[in-house]
């Protein structure tokens, strides 16, 4: 059966067909391509331009230098699984059920995940043919239902949860001399292998290898990622490379061993930054570099706990698991040559906020789920002042402290009270660490931070807890 018929064609059909499809073309290739990398468990004092005196970042300080850094700017959350979600939604985690009061994260007896009915960036994208693929780690849910292939990207390589899950507690106990040891200095941290850990190597919906070499997963991650740009770069698309690193356990490749004048975390971090320069590379090779938007961050401040091995957060009170600053501002640094001009941005701005950004700058309507996500493009492309003026920081499913302007205030962790108390207000323009209490000296802010307090938590509806699901 022929569905369509031969008919003859003028020269003047011929030309008229051509400029269409060339003004086709043309309009297709005008939509910048987006990568998004998304470090794990990286603070904010981790990379030189952030102030950090033995690590060396030349790739993430010339991306610095030639484009935008936000100085504050937040993941929304600080603990890896409802980061993430918040981050391909738009939405604060809790409206998914993806922040929970039994659970912080998913683990591999997890039972849920972001739920079908979300929308997220990739869905969002492909709606106006950008090709949409994802590389490292997805942390959102393991089983079919929700890995990354079901929520909107045409490709995906990595794993399906944190780098320490599925510890083979056998292996480590026998090479322990017959006991686990303490969680924080067993020698499965201090001396890691690879094979301490069954974690699942992916590609698509196939498990590959179980206890992949993690010295390689930070370069076998570049390599697919400059993979997917080489075989996309005739259209648009957006690209998220999640890196599993520098949470711990800690590994780098050969190359990097030693590498660092910060020791182990050091060399990681140093090897990250050596991988956004050869994605950097690439698109200049490629001829994409003007026509794609590259963002630089991390999905929640360092693991403190770990101490020489968990990273900083430089000036920032706080670290992973925090709702002080340390836990979720983040490094933010958008570049994109020839429409950002380089520049210090001091205003707010969230991950939240790349779903409402990247819809404007690929020429579509954010979806009206979106209700937690602003549009940067403004700041990013005029130098308007950013419409971010409030983040309201989450702990489990309550929040923990709200951001208002230059000031933040914490909430009494205990109290589910219509009026909760405050205990504690800081001006983070001239105390970013923290430290001096303002309550009685402002004390007129207060009653406006626990009026938004009260309207955010009228548009919280129940939904089910994804995380506790077992």
């Amino acid at each position: 059966m022929k569905l369509f018929k031969k008919t003859k064609t003028s020269r003047f059909q011929t030309l008229v067909i051509g400029i269409a499809l060339t003004a086709a073309a043309t309009l297709v290739n005008a939509k910048p391509n987006i990568i998004v990398i998304f470090a794990d468990d990286m603070g904010y004092g981790d990379m030189s331009n952030n102030g950090h005196p033995t690590i060396r970042t030349p790739h993430l300080d010339q991306m610095t230098a030639e484009g935008q850094k936000w100085t504050s700017f937040y993941s929304a959350s600080s603990v890896c699984t409802p980061s993430r979600a918040a981050l391909l939604t738009g939405r604060y985690a809790v409206r998914s059920g993806m922040e929970s009061k039994a659970y912080g994260v998913l683990f591999p007896d997890s039972k849920g995940g972001l739920p079908a009915s979300e929308v997220t960036l990739p869905e969002m994208l492909k709606e106006v043919g950008y090709a949409t693929g994802m590389v490292g780690k997805w942390h959102l849910g393991h089983l079919p239902e929700f890995l990354p292939t079901r929520h909107g990207f045409d490709s995906w390589y990595g794993i399906p949860y944190s780098n320490d899950m599925e510890l083979d507690r056998p292996k480590v106990t026998e090479l322990n001399g017959g006991s686990l040891g303490q969680w924080h200095t067993g020698v499965h941290w201090d001396e890691p292998k690879s094979e301490y850990w069954q974690v699942p190597l992916m590609e698509g919906e196939t498990i590959l290898k179980l206890a992949p070499d993690q010295t390689q997963l930070t370069k076998s991650y570049t390599t697919k990622a400059i993979d997917f740009i080489e075989s996309h770069k005739k259209k648009p698309f957006f690209l998220y490379l999640a890196h599993s690193m520098p949470h711990v356990p800690l590994f780098r490749s050969k190359d990097f061993e030693d590498f660092s004048a910060a020791g182990l975390y050091g060399d990681v971090i140093e090897e990250i930054d050596h991988s956004v320069g050869q994605i950097l590379g690439a698109l200049r090779e490629n001829g994409l570099a003007k026509n794609t938007l590259v963002v630089f961050t991390s999905d929640n401040g360092p693991w403190l706990e770990f101490k020489t091995k968990g990273g900083i957060a430089g000036p920032l009170r706080g670290g992973k698991f925090d709702t002080y600053e340390g836990g979720m501002r983040e490094p933010g640094i958008f570049w994109w040559p020839g429409k950002i001009k380089p520049a210090i941005i001091h205003d707010i701005g969230s991950t939240l906020d790349f779903m409402a950004t990247f819809a404007a700058i690929a020429g579509l309507d954010a979806p009206e789920a979106a209700v937690d996500s602003y549009d940067l493009s403004g700041t990013l492309l005029q130098g308007e002042a950013s419409p971010r003026k409030e983040l309201f920081y989450y702990k489990s499913t309550h929040v923990e402290a709200l951001r208002v302007g230059s000031f933040k205030v914490h909430f009494d962790r205990d109290a589910r009270s219509a009026k909760p108390a405050i205990t504690a207000c800081y001006n983070l323009d001239h105390d970013p660490g923290e430290n001096y209490d303002l309550r009685e000296s402002q004390a007129h802010l207060l009653s406006d931070f626990i009026q938004r307090l009260q309207q955010h938590r009228a548009t919280i509806e129940p939904v089910e807890d994804q995380l506790a699901r077992r």
